[in-house]
């Protein structure tokens, strides 16, 4: 029976131990951290994001500037905004809710926050950083918790054959580039047209999943002790939440294996905080938060 990391409860211990930090730098005088969210228009799973989001943010004591917009504002408002969240000294990081409406050019939109508040860590300025092993990045949040996840349970990375399938700049690539750095991995992208997908599961020590496939790896795929870490969240239609992987039957085969839910979610939310802490403690002369140097 595999171990199964808890991302719930990790998430939790996390957002603890932020909301302690945040009380000491409060009772030195300095002000809470700060993040701006921003929501373009009413997308359901959108507004609940936000709203988890947000209430994250509440419990370890980062004020939330709430900005929700109409879906047929224009590109230039949302721009004028951001460009004057990024002017603000008192906001600490910004987050544009994806994905957005069609009428707005998303990549323009990540490329116009600045890239000291792109707690998401999607600018490609932070994304360069990541890929040429600069620690002064951001790193994107999904990507963070993983790792932050791997190493509480102790999971080896060192010279560990990983494939990751789904080929995301969210979630896949910045996977990839973790699990390199140092020479950590060798690691092995797949994506929806990759031939012969089994070819690459089987031969994997950790697998990442992140394609929004419902059951998409089977028990049969993964070779006994693999570690396999399920970015997936599919709604079925008697209502269930599933990842992309044959849960019940991989927990029988696998070493260690994330929930779904309580897995990868919670610590990509913990990891947004971890974030906007760092950005915070650098803004006033700390070192980023330890749980981001990886």
């Amino acid at each position: 029976m595999a171990i199964i990391l808890d991302g719930k409860s990790l998430a939790k211990k996390i957002r603890q131990q932020l909301k302690s930090e945040v009380n000491q730098f409060v009772e030195k005088g300095l002000r809470n951290p700060s993040l701006a969210v921003i929501l373009v228009g009413n997308d359901p799973a959108s507004e609940v994001y936000v709203k988890n989001k947000r209430k994250a943010c509440e419990e370890v004591g980062i004020n939330s500037l709430y900005i929700h917009l109409s879906e047929d504002t224009p590109e230039e408002e949302l721009l004028r905004i951001i460009d004057k969240l990024n002017k603000d000294e008192d906001v600490d990081g910004i987050l544009v809710q994806l994905p957005l409406p069609k009428h707005i050019d998303t990549q323009k939109v990540i490329t116009s926050i600045s890239p000291e508040k792109d707690v998401d860590g999607f600018h490609p300025e932070n994304v360069g950083k990541l890929s040429t092993g600069m620690k002064d990045g951001i790193i994107p949040c999904t990507p963070l918790g993983i790792w932050i996840l791997l190493k509480e349970y102790g999971i080896e990375t060192f010279k560990k054959d990983v494939v990751i399938v789904g080929a995301s700049n969210i979630v896949g690539k910045p996977m990839g580039l973790l699990f390199l750095r140092n020479e950590e991995a060798t690691v092995t992208i797949c994506h929806k047209n990759t031939k012969d997908l089994r070819k690459y599961t089987e031969e994997a020590d950790i697998l990442v999943v992140a394609v929004g496939k419902p059951n998409l790896i089977t028990a049969d795929m993964v070779k006994r002790d693999v570690v396999v870490v399920d970015v997936g969240i599919n709604r079925l239609e008697d209502g269930r939440l599933v990842g992309d992987t044959d849960f019940e039957n991989i927990k029988e085969k696998a070493f260690a294996i994330t929930p779904v839910p309580g897995g990868v979610g919670p610590m990509t939310v913990a990891s947004l905080l971890i974030n906007t802490v760092s950005v915070y403690r650098q803004k006033f002369g700390y070192p980023k938060h330890p749980l981001t140097d990886v």
